[in-house]
């Protein structure tokens, strides 16, 4: 903690709800959790400690930092960008690279790295490795966890899915694999024939929803900033940059410590909302870097050091925003202090 004047409200139990009811929907596959990014933004020790305490076994990162931040916790940890060089010399036990490249796995071999996952390109064509080189014998007598690959477009009903689905399962016996995993959040609410051994939910656990099987799960994140200054702002006078607002009629207007450079980005110029209690503020200007303003007539005991809750739901935010759901989460800044309640 900080004291900072801004503050993520991170609810403890609506992540560890979904998670469980993501499992659920996982049928007789276990359920992993993506927590890259620092657990998408809000911190990963503590999302794992919170998951792993739900049941969680299974925790997905990007980067070797990311895991040597986390690999205490106890969880096994896999690295989704696979293993550089630079990563050989200092390996966690409990940590495994996910390997994506030919030269990935002669790296490995050579280093005598021991148990591994590895991903397969069934259509992204991002990381991984072809089937062709599966059936080729590239991963002949690795030491293999889990062979994955990644859905391109599981949000979406379009027959890439079942390709891919095919692909992958047409792997199945190809190698001496303990596992195959496929589906990510909306994957999941694909359906049995997508979930095969593990599941990988990232945004959904965090409060993301995209599919309708995801109606259940809850918001996580709440942004809340504390007001700097409360102000009155005559009728025709102009709020912020550029005088995008105009006061229709003498207004109370706070002004919070809170802008794009903290990810609340300037889309939500005359857009956004904040809340009081049951009052709703909208943000009248244009967010700048470091502050935005917000009507708060409807609130006339707010005041200066009094805090308020920043809209952000991640569905309904993304629609207002044109913003992803991902990037309202990953993109919110260091100066935001986590609080788990």
């Amino acid at each position: 903690m900080t004291d900072s004047p801004l503050r993520l409200r991170l609810d403890a139990a609506a992540l560890a709800a979904n998670w469980t009811l993501l499992a659920r929907l996982s049928g007789a596959a276990a359920c992993g959790a993506a927590v890259k990014a620092n657990g998408y933004g809000l911190g990963a020790r503590g999302v794992v400690e919170r998951l792993a305490a739900a049941g969680c076994r299974d925790v997905f990162v990007a980067t070797w930092a990311e895991a040597r931040d986390i690999a205490d916790l106890g969880v096994p940890v896999s690295v989704l960008h696979g293993v550089r060089a630079e990563d050989l010399a200092d390996r966690p036990a409990n940590v495994r690279p996910v390997l994506a490249s030919a030269e990935q796995v002669r790296r490995w071999r050579d280093a005598g790295g021991g148990g591994c996952d590895v991903m397969v390109d069934t259509g992204m064509n991002r990381l991984g490795v072809s089937p062709q080189a599966v059936a080729d014998g590239l991963l002949d007598g690795l030491a293999i966890d889990t062979l994955m690959s990644h859905l391109v477009s599981a949000d979406e009903d379009v027959p890439l899915n079942a390709r891919q689905r095919d692909t992958f399962a047409a792997l199945a016996g190809r190698t001496d694999a303990r596992r195959m995993s496929l589906a990510n959040s909306s994957g999941i609410a694909l359906g049995p024939d997508y979930h095969f051994d593990l599941t990988r939910p990232g945004i959904a656990l965090y409060g993301g929803r995209q599919r309708e099987a995801h109606a259940g799960i809850a918001q996580v994140v709440t942004p809340e900033a504390q007001v700097l200054q409360r102000r009155r702002v005559p009728a025709g006078e102009t709020i912020g940059y550029n005088a995008t607002y105009t006061a229709p009629h003498d207004i109370d207007v706070a002004i919070l410590n809170l802008g794009y450079a903290d990810g609340y980005l300037r889309c939500f110029s005359n857009k956004g909302r904040a809340h009081a209690g049951d009052a709703v503020l909208p943000v009248v200007g244009r967010v700048s870097m470091d502050l935005t303003a917000i009507c708060v007539d409807a609130a006339p005991d707010l005041a200066e050091g009094d805090w308020v809750a920043i809209d952000y739901a991640l569905p309904e935010t993304a629609a207002l925003s044109g913003l992803s759901q991902y990037e309202l989460l990953t993109g919110l800044g260091a100066r935001f202090d986590r609080v788990w309640a």
